[in-house]
Order: C-alpha cells, then sequence, then structure tokens
C-alpha cells in the first residue's frame, strides 16, 4: 500500500514573537528612503532624475545628510551603473556634489559598474550582479535608468516581473536598499506621481519608498514627492539644480517643516552597524571597506572599541560584536 508524501508545512510564528526593529533602523535616509527599501525614483526627462541619485549616493557613501537636510542613519558603500552617462561626467557630477556636501569623492566608497549594456532579463547578466553586489555589498544599489535594463515590453507585467523579482531577492539576501530610475509618461504631470509612472503598473506596486521630480511649470524648480509603503509621507518639496562653481548639485528651496536636523553618525556607530549588518566575524579589510573610513581613522576607532569590550578578535583575525555569553579579550593587537 502506498503512503502518501509527507507534506511539510510552512514556517509559522506568532504575531508578538516577530522581531520588532528600532526606531533608529527604519530608515536609510531620513524621511527619504526607508532602511533595505526598493523603489522607484521617477520623473520626465530633464528632471534631474539622475542628479538626486547620486546626491543620495554621495550622501549614504560618506554620511553626510542628503541634500543637505535629511540624515543618513546607516552610511555604507553604494554600487551604481549610470548607463546612459559618460563616466567622466559620473566623476565630476559627483565630485561637485562631494564638494558642496563637505565631503570627498575618495574617502566616499561608491562603486560605478562601467560596463556599457547590463540587461537584467538575461539570466547570465542577473548573475554578474548578483555577484558584484556579494563582492561590493553595498547598503545602497542604484540603477539608472530602467529603460536600459532589459530589452522586454514595460507595459506586460508578466515580461517586467522577472526583473523586479530578482531586484528584490538581491534586497532581501543580500540586505540592499535598491533604487531604480524610471521615466514618467508624456502628460503624467495630469496624474498622481506613482501613477505616471511608464508602463505597468506593477512599477509603482513594487516600491517600499518612491521619488518623484516634477517640474510644474517653464522655471528652473522642482517638486519632489514622498511616498512610502509604511511610513507617513513629507509634504512635497521644492528644489533647484544650482552651480556652486564645483558642479551643479540639487538644493532645496524653501526650509522643509516636521524634519530633524542632521545628526551624523559618529565612526564608532558606523563601525558597529557594519558589523551587525554583517551577521558574521569580517576580516580587517572587509570591514574597513564597509566603514568607508580612512586607514588611520578606522584603526582608532577599532582599537577603542576592542579596549571597551565591543568589538572582538577572533584567534583566525575577524572581527565581531562579542554575545553575551563568550569571553571578551580586550588585549589582543590589532
Amino acid at each position: 500500500m502506498n503512503k502518501e508524501p509527507v507534506i511539510e508545512a510552512l514556517p509559522v510564528k506568532r504575531a508578538h514573537e516577530l522581531q520588532i526593529r528600532p526606531q533608529q533602523q527604519r530608515w536609510l535616509i531620513e524621511s527619504l528612503w526607508s532602511e533595505q527599501a526598493v523603489g522607484v525614483l521617477g520623473g520626465e526627462p530633464k528632471c534631474c532624475k539622475t542628479f538626486l541619485a547620486m546626491d543620495i549616493a554621495v550622501s549614504v557613501a560618506s554620511g553626510s545628510a542628503c541634500l543637505r537636510q535629511f540624515c543618513v542613519h546607516r552610511p555604507g558603500p553604494v554600487l551604481m551603473f549610470p548607463a546612459e552617462d559618460a563616466l567622466e561626467d559620473v566623476r565630476a557630477r559627483l565630485d561637485g556634489i562631494c564638494t558642496v556636501a563637505g565631503t570627498r569623492l575618495d574617502d566616499a566608497p561608491i562603486h560605478v559598474i562601467t560596463v556599457p549594456r547590463l540587461h537584467l532579463d538575461q539570466e547570465d547578466q542577473r548573475r554578474r550582479l548578483a555577484a558584484t553586489v556579494e563582492l561590493i555589498r553595498p547598503r545602497l544599489l542604484i540603477l539608472d535608468p530602467f529603460v536600459r535594463l532589459h530589452a522586454v515590453d514595460e507595459n506586460h507585467a508578466s515580461e517586467i516581473a522577472p526583473i523586479l523579482s530578482f531586484l528584490r531577492d538581491l534586497q532581501r539576501h543580500f540586505q540592499a536598499a535598491v533604487l531604480l530610475i524610471h521615466h514618467t509618461r508624456k502628460g503624467g504631470n495630469k496624474l498622481r506621481p506613482g501613477q505616471a509612472l511608464r508602463g505597468s503598473s506593477d512599477l509603482h506596486g513594487w516600491g517600499d519608498s518612491n521619488l518623484y521630480l516634477r517640474r510644474p511649470n517653464d522655471g528652473d524648480q522642482l517638486r519632489l514627492h514622498i511616498e512610502h509603503r509604511a511610513a507617513p509621507a513629507l509634504n512635497p518639496i521644492t528644489l533647484q539644480l544650482h552651480e556652486n562653481g564645483s558642479g551643479p548639485a540639487l538644493q532645496i528651496c524653501t526650509p522643509v517643516p516636521d524634519s530633524p536636523p542632521p545628526q551624523q553618525p559618529s565612526a564608532q556607530q558606523r563601525l558597529l552597524a557594519a558589523l551587525a549588518d554583517a551577521q558574521q566575524p569580517l576580516p580587517m579589510d572587509k570591514l574597513r571597506k564597509l566603514c568607508g573610513m580612512r586607514t588611520t581613522t578606522f584603526c582608532d576607532v577599532l582599537r577603542q572599541l576592542k579596549e571597551e569590550g565591543r568589538v572582538r578578535r577572533t584567534k583566525h583575525g575577524l572581527y565581531s560584536i562579542p554575545t553575551a555569553t563568550e569571553p571578551v579579550s580586550l588585549s589582543l593587537p590589532l
């Protein structure tokens, strides 16, 4: 007599057993982008979408306030693919934004994918991007723009769904936020921002945090609309591209209400956050890369945290955060 196969039940937890995310870990960039969120930065052509994406990249990589207003809670490396810009222009724009942000490009761990083409509807190229994300371990992945990432019909949900699912899988596996730049359709200013995105409505529904840039009239000012799946959004913000002598950068034209003042995480907080996110011991070189610090600063901070017992060095030369049950050595050399 044949026995029926045993079907394994799905794992289940009581709701009160689910992990609570601390308030300070809910934002990658305060009020602009949720921690580990996927989403779209949308707008018509020539609406400075790339400038805003680069401002976000500089802020996440350096820990400086985005648009000089919105603080970054968890700085870390950034990986970006600028499909439509010459690499020299990418460098020049990032240099100018760094100057305005009060940081240096060589101190900001921004990594640029330099291949001329990346089609995520092709399995081999999805694997190459995943391997690159695994190598860099970015806090944020920026892909600019979506139309250059595939050769499918954007209007068919069944064709873009595998690409969006792949990017969601990247986010979950590597705990990295994903920002996808996308165009809005012509005449989209008459629609709600999310509904104006070109192609399938799946793009709008996919995002945890979405940003939309619009030019409300023929002037130079832009209107930034913010949308979150699990948090209230700020009122629209007026921006303008401003030439600062080192290159153009976006600036906020009017004060943003109810926004906390920029509070930069300390070097100690950045190092501890990198170890906590890794969830495994790390070698010194990889840890410093994740922190985005100069070698001298990194070594001083690491030594201080070791002396305080907040970081331990294993016998294999790896670094981790001690658990409550393991012994802590305060005298191991760096």
